[in-house]
């Protein structure tokens, strides 16, 4: 059973008028500065036809406002995002929020060893089948890459580790070109049993990233186009780095990437008109000692919330990038910024939250901060829904019968609520002397534990058509060896 949240307590970055602000700004840019969008001219002659301009040689779209807001209301603003096993399947209804992986580590914590080295399809295997055991975790990303196989079809092979090692839906996440797009269309296909099946429930979801600032790739438009043609959920991906790919102040940074964003679901709206879409954010700020990314300060945790609040301005699924720690280690720094983050995106109503059990700025796959980020998950999803209110839960006549200088732990109505109580799956509330006599465990070691506990025992459901995949793989590894 998935443990999605159902919010009852909210949170809000920007005002109204600073939504309004932000999104004339993004209209500006679009019009007046533009976006590289390499189109075919025939794509081209048709927005030039809607009332854009275009510089084909530049390859720059300057979208009119007006372009913009009529796409814009074609997106559906709830749709499911199916599984192969129809009780994980997910709603996208502005009332759920769903946790999944993130995305694309290259190294991983060796569970055993707790050395790090390189990731592989197998260990892709190993961190989805941990996933998939785990009920915070709703859907899945490829968490780390699998570097040893055909790097031309590296999406495929993590396509199938994930396939073989869960039957929650996949958000296709590295298919950003037509080959792979194409060869993610029919793998799906096969498990579902055909392409018609698979548009009634697409079991996979993609998403194209932008170029910032204001670019975007042409192979990535090209997948999104071959996803969007197969009926499968398309979103579009920000991830700016403030004072480096976007500018240095906060609103300056939200207005670009909302542009890069909405320039994203304008086109697949305008050439896929319905195509279930979703807004998604990682934007982050630049370490200024060192030049890389911070992710995690105050700065990312307002970029996320504003990017969920601009999500639901637009009445789409907000894909929020939360976790992914810049610890090195799962440690205080780790527990701090994860768990502010994951306030923030769920307090700011992120439908979808990506991701848990990635460290050092999303370059490492850690077992044990996979099962952490799920104990923190389930703290702040608890807070978020709340308490129900009614006369059960008031609990009068239990009250009264009770009176006062008594206890409650033998009532019937205690007895009927007890398992209500959240119980840790990590945090030790054992007494002092009973810690010490196991050792002293810390809250890594207890994860790592658990983890090694699960991939031991837990059985995912088994790939129906598995054998249709193999060949599928084995047809594209020959028409495009490694070179």
């Amino acid at each position: 059973m998935i443990n999605a949240v159902r919010w009852k307590s909210t949170m809000e970055i920007l005002t109204p008028e600073e939504i309004n602000a932000i999104h004339e700004a993004s209209l500006h840019i679009l019009e007046t500065t533009g976006i590289v969008m390499p189109l075919a001219d025939a794509k081209y002659d048709y927005l030039v036809e809607l009332g854009c301009k275009v510089n084909r040689e530049k390859k720059r779209v300057f979208f009119s406002p007006n372009v913009i807001e009529d796409a814009l209301k074609k997106a559906p603003s709830s749709y499911a995002l199916f599984a192969r096993n129809p009780e994980n399947d997910l709603f996208l209804d502005g009332a759920h929020g769903y946790l999944t992986l993130d995305g694309c580590g290259n190294q991983v914590i060796d569970i055993d060893t707790g050395e790090v080295r390189a990731s592989s399809k197998e260990s892709l295997g190993q961190a989805i089948k941990l996933a998939d055991f785990l009920p915070q975790i709703a859907f899945l990303w490829p968490c780390v890459s699998a570097q040893d196989c055909n790097p031309r079809l590296q999406p495929l092979h993590e396509l199938h580790a994930m396939l073989l090692n869960s039957s929650k839906h996949i958000q296709a996440m590295t298919a950003v070109d037509p080959l792979n797009a194409q060869g993610t269309i029919d793998i799906a296909a096969a498990v579902v049993g055909g392409r018609e099946n698979l548009k009634k429930r697409p079991i996979i979801s993609n998403f194209q990233c932008s170029i910032s600032p204001l670019s975007y790739d042409g192979h990535g438009l090209e997948a999104a186009a071959i996803f969007a043609e197969a009926g499968v959920p398309t979103g579009f991906m920000i991830m700016p780095i403030g004072c480096s790919t976007a500018p240095a102040t906060l609103a300056g940074e939200i207005a670009l990437g909302n542009a890069e964003i909405i320039a994203g679901m304008a086109f697949l709206q305008i050439f896929y008109p319905g195509t279930p879409t979703f807004y998604g954010s990682c934007a982050t700020m630049m370490e200024l000692k060192r030049g890389g990314v911070t992710c995690g300060g105050p700065e990312d945790f307002i970029l996320q919330g504003a990017g969920a609040q601009m999500a639901h301005f637009y009445k789409v699924p907000a894909n929020i990038g939360t976790f992914a720690t810049g610890a090195k280690a799962s440690d205080w720094h780790a527990g701090v910024e994860n768990s502010i983050s994951g306030a923030v995106s769920m307090f700011s109503k992120s439908d979808m939250m990506c991701g848990a059990g990635l460290i050092n700025g999303a370059r490492i796959f850690s077992f044990e901060q996979c099962v952490m980020d799920c104990e923190i998950y389930e703290v702040l999803r608890r807070v978020a829904q709340g308490c129900d209110i009614n006369p059960e839960t008031l609990a009068l006549e239990v009250i009264h019968k009770v009176g006062p200088q008594n206890h409650y732990m033998v009532e019937e109505h205690t007895l009927k609520h007890i398992r209500d109580v959240w119980q840790p799956a990590v945090m030790d509330r054992s007494l002092y002397d009973e810690w010490a006599a196991r050792g002293k465990p810390s809250p890594d070691q207890i994860a790592r534990d658990r983890a090694k506990e699960v991939l031991a025992q837990h059985q995912p459901m088994e790939l129906q058509n598995a054998q249709s995949v193999k060949e599928i793989i084995a047809e594209y590894e020959k028409k495009y060896p490694i070179s």
